[in-house]
């Protein structure tokens, strides 16, 4: 059958093109999600929901995007596949709950927040007068940009060293250290500090590094936009990862596997590991906190630890400055830096990873044994200076593009945001070993 379906209805009104590949990947992450891994057979029932769709509608009746959805339903549960109808209905209930929750005010505490550690960073700022964008210009215009980068950097480190205490306290029966939070919370400088800390005081470690058990390149799912996803817990061989902990937990050995992102393919049983009786295996990943990531190891013998850049600064607007629109500056700054891709990509990108983390990161946030914030108030002074302009370009070139208003709603609340911080341009005082150099460059420890 000819498909007539030219053109779908999103939710906010907007009349966007339709495409077909976006409902095969949509089926395919959710038998993803559940263990499949048949890209074929998501095509095949992809095109019977697109046979259902040129029933109803035609070139002139445009389907609305939760249509097509219903027949994605109708299509998954027909042909016998339940457990992915099952997924796919449920991510789309937490997707309208989301929905429903930014639409009105919420009277409930979230609970993914870690109010504890909120509430001892607000107080931190106050006490610095760095807990309004109008008192950090201030103290910028009173020449002590150097003075407020040592006091944020005080603080991180402190951090880093109370989790170092709370290790150690542990370390007759801990085997292993994970350390977990969303994309750009600085997990790769901190595990590399945290490790120093503990080295200094006489311990040793070994580290699993994890990007080696992502599943070949032509198994992952996609995002929407038709990109290659590897931001989902899914993408990973989560069943081996597990087994290998349990077995490295007991002192057994393992052979880790070996992935080439060049070729996207892994190789596996390369590396021979086993950790001896003093040693402690490290890890850093995204999804250290995930239930299925280590399912079967006792929570005595591990030692999970979350980042996420906790700042506590009002904006112009009298509302507190959002953690992943510092997170986005990060990593549009070290993805341009270190892996040649543009920032504008990094911005449509975004709300994708954001998906992602909502889902299957934070919400385990609160499992942790110990929270690092990783924000620097000072960081903003040089996001001012490196990105302000830009975000306004931005912010107009998606204002009127309907595919785009995620990326115009981040760009236009940064643009406002970035315009009221004074710039700074020089970064000298910023310590090389500082976490924010994972992102603005130059770091010592990070290559």
């Amino acid at each position: 059958m000819q498909n007539k379906i030219n053109c779908v209805v999103k939710r906010s009104g907007a009349i966007v093109p339709f495409k077909q590949e976006r409902i095969v990947n949509a089926i395919y992450r959710a038998a993803v999600a559940v263990g499949g891994r048949d890209k074929d057979t998501a095509e095949e029932l992809a095109e019977q929901v697109v046979q259902i769709l040129n029933e109803k509608f035609d070139e002139n009746n445009y389907p609305h995007i939760e249509d097509v959805q219903d027949a994605v339903e109708k299509v998954l549960i027909e042909n016998g596949h339940a457990k992915v109808a099952k997924e796919f209905i449920l991510y789309r209930e937490e997707a309208a709950r989301r929905r429903d929750e930014e639409g009105r005010i919420n009277s409930k505490l979230n609970e993914n927040i870690p109010w504890a550690k909120v509430w001892r960073n607000l107080d931190w700022a106050v006490e610095h007068k760095l807990n309004t964008v109008e008192l950090l210009n201030e103290r910028v215009a009173k020449g002590e940009f150097a003075q407020i980068v040592h006091e944020s950097e005080n603080l991180y480190e402190d951090d880093v060293e109370l989790a170092a205490k709370l290790i150690i306290e542990r370390l007759k029966d801990l085997r292993m250290v994970m350390i977990s939070g969303p994309s750009s919370s600085g997990k790769t400088s901190t595990t590399i500090k945290l490790e120093q800390k503990l080295i200094k005081k006489g311990f040793k470690f070994k580290a699993l590094i994890v990007d080696h058990y992502f599943f070949d390149l032509e198994f992952h799912p996609k995002d929407e936009f038709g990109d290659y996803d590897f931001e989902t817990p899914q993408a990973l061989d989560l069943p081996l990862i597990n087994e290998h902990l349990v077995r490295l937990s007991k002192g057994e050995n393992v052979f880790i596997p070996s992935y080439d992102f060049k070729t996207g393919t892994r190789t596996l049983d390369v590396t021979s590991m086993k950790l001896e009786k003093d040693e402690i295996l490290l890890l850093d990943s995204l999804h250290g906190l995930y239930p299925d990531f280590s399912k079967d190891i006792s929570s005595e013998v591990k030692f999970k630890l979350y980042l996420e850049p906790l700042l506590q600064m009002k904006g112009p607007d009298n509302k507190y400055i959002r953690w992943t629109d510092i997170r986005l500056i990060r990593r549009m700054l070290r993805d341009f830096a270190h892996r040649a891709y543009n920032p504008t990509q990094t911005l449509e990108h975004w709300h994708y990873v954001r998906s992602s983390e909502m889902r299957n990161i934070i919400p385990y946030s609160n499992t942790a044994d110990f929270i690092i914030s990783s924000a620097m108030p000072y960081e903003l002074c040089f996001y001012a200076h490196k990105l302000g302009k830009d975000f306004i370009e931005w912010e107009k070139k998606y204002k009127d593009d309907p595919l785009k208003t995620d990326s115009f709603e981040r760009a236009s609340r940064l643009a406002d945001l970035l315009k009221h911080i004074t710039p700074v341009a020089d970064d000298s005082p910023v310590p090389h070993d500082s976490v924010l150099r994972e992102f603005i460059g130059r770091s010592s420890i990070v290559h």
